[in-house]
């Protein structure tokens, strides 16, 4: 019975293994892609630093960045409706 439990609470630890690894490389990946598609977005951002810290929020929340540097935010519902602390888009 001991031989049992332990087998199972093996392969158990295995299967979580895998999973959380798999979680880590999608969650990396998505962050890569966050960051490519807010490079393209604010190539020509005044404040440069400042566009990329809310893009790459409104990107890790909404999943989408609009095209282009500006406009076309109807691509990307969420990331046209998240508002800041003053009513004010958050997204660039």
């Amino acid at each position: 019975m001991a031989r049992e439990m332990k087998l199972a609470l093996a392969n158990f630890l295995m299967v979580s293994l895998v999973l959380s690894s798999f979680l880590l490389q999608t969650a990396m990946a998505d962050s890569s892609s966050c960051d490519s598609k807010c490079g393209v977005r604010c190539a020509k951002a005044g404040v440069k630093e400042r566009c990329l810290k809310y893009c790459g929020i409104c990107c890790q929340e909404c999943n989408c960045v609009p095209s282009g540097t500006y406009g076309n935010k109807h691509e990307c519902p969420c990331y046209r409706d998240k508002k800041n602390s003053k009513g004010k888009p958050k997204c660039p």
